[in-house]
């Protein structure tokens, strides 16, 4: 629905999901069956994605691939079994509207959870340009505008800030962003989570993000990943690490007395998010504070190893398929195997085979490659399980797939200027 939201002393009109922002969390258990009635107020098409969760194909929310797109006035049922636990989101499959202000947890609980934390967080990142700077339609627009042909050899050509910020991830993003929010709120009017020293945090951090990777530190402590993606990993401590555009992480945290700043930055950008954890009395960090966390060599989620219980049975693939991600930015274009998403040629699969996808990344980029109805084991690092995976610039990262979950989906970039643009394909069978 259309929405004024207090960005933190600044206001945005949006569009949100009930007037909110994030939108209202969801839980289920594993194995419930989740049923949401879709009432679209907003004056234009939308539909709702259920990121990362292995539905079935009719429920997955992308208009042209799995259904119509819900008509301004009308409304859409979904229905579906979350069958896997662990942190997720849903956001639109329609135009650049996961730009704005719709996008909400979704939490699948595990009935078999030890627990052994004493608060549970869940942490939302986002860019934010809508009603305060340009509209993201516009930013579409300009970028089509460009008419890019897709290259399909490796590109040495301009990448993505054009110098506005440096990153050893190499180019991270288009868009200079106004702002940076966590859980709706920009830096200088931080949300703040309270806890008594000593206890135990679970946090769940989502990156719903259109543009922006971020590099994130809590001041003063230590971070232990237990999740990504949903799925369960040997656990890593960290004092930093790397959530690109639709990846999520889960991390236990010991806290300490005092208040904190738990740091979202802009990679390969100017400016940060901010949310503050306060045990203790102590005034509340400037809105530009620095922890020094942030300036080690953080984690990237993509090196993680699974546990044993996440692993797909050891397998040989049945099939492989070379997948190439092309692009620049000037002229903006972007694509797979050398075309933009509506010239693509569809990945075709059977049924109870091992697919294995090598992504080259051939561009300057990064790119978060998300699958969508399934969940990729990463051979390279012992099986881990993900469903979003940042492909670095000249990096080849090898993903397998079980077939076991036929229709008709879709696989691309997580920037959404990106997917939009052409970088998207379709995983048939």
């Amino acid at each position: 629905m259309p929405t004024t939201v207090d960005l933190g002393g600044l206001s945005a009109v949006t569009w949100t999901y009930d007037g909110r922002l994030p939108g209202k969390e969801l839980r289920a258990k594993a194995g419930d069956v989740v049923q949401v009635v879709v009432e679209n107020s907003l004056p234009v098409e939308t539909s709702v994605h259920w990121h990362g969760v292995r539905l079935h194909n009719a429920a997955d929310g992308v208009p042209g691939i799995t259904q119509d797109a819900i008509a301004s006035g009308s409304t859409f049922t979904y229905t579906f079994k979350a069958p896997d636990p662990g942190t997720y989101f849903f956001h639109p499959h329609s135009g650049v509207q996961i730009d704005r202000g719709l996008y909400a947890p979704l939490i699948v609980e595990d009935p078999d959870e030890p627990g052994r934390y004493d608060q549970e967080w869940v942490l939302v990142l986002d860019d934010w340009t809508d009603g305060v700077g340009k509209s993201p339609d516009d930013i579409l627009a300009g970028f089509k505008a460009q008419n890019g042909t897709v290259g399909s050899g490796m590109n040495h050509g301009m990448g993505g800030m054009g110098g506005m910020g440096d990153s050893p991830l190499g180019d991270v993003g288009d868009i200079a962003y106004p702002h940076y929010l966590i859980n709706g709120r920009i830096p200088s009017a931080p949300h703040v989570l309270t806890a008594k020293p000593g206890q135990r945090a679970r946090v769940r951090m989502i990156n719903a993000a259109a543009d922006t990777l971020f590099r994130v530190a809590l001041g003063g402590h230590s971070m232990t990943v237990t999740h990504t993606d949903g799925y369960p990993v040997q656990p890593m401590a960290t004092k930093s690490l790397y959530l690109s555009q639709g990846e999520r992480v889960d991390m236990l945290v010991t806290l300490g007395d005092g208040v904190f700043p738990l740091v979202a930055e802009a990679e390969g950008k100017n400016g940060q998010a901010m949310i503050v954890i306060r045990t203790s009395s102590g005034s509340t960090p400037a809105a530009d504070i620095h922890p020094s966390e942030l300036d080690g060599d953080p984690l990237l989620l993509s090196t993680l190893m699974p546990t044993d219980s996440a692993r797909l049975p050891q397998r040989e693939p049945d099939q492989v398929e070379q997948v190439t991600l092309n692009g620049q930015m000037q002229p903006y274009a972007w694509g797979m195997n050398g075309k933009a998403f509506g010239s693509d040629t569809p990945m075709r699969t059977s049924p109870g085979k091992r697919l294995r996808l090598q992504m080259t990344n051939m561009t300057m980029m990064a790119h978060p490659m998300h699958i969508h109805g399934h969940t990729w084991s990463l051979p390279s690092n012992g099986g881990l399980r993900k469903d979003t995976v940042l492909v670095l610039p000249m990096q080849t990262v090898t993903a397998d797939l079980e077939a076991d979950n036929p229709g008709k989906w879709a696989y691309h970039c997580h920037n959404i200027y990106h997917a939009e643009i052409g970088m998207m394909t379709t995983l048939q069978y």
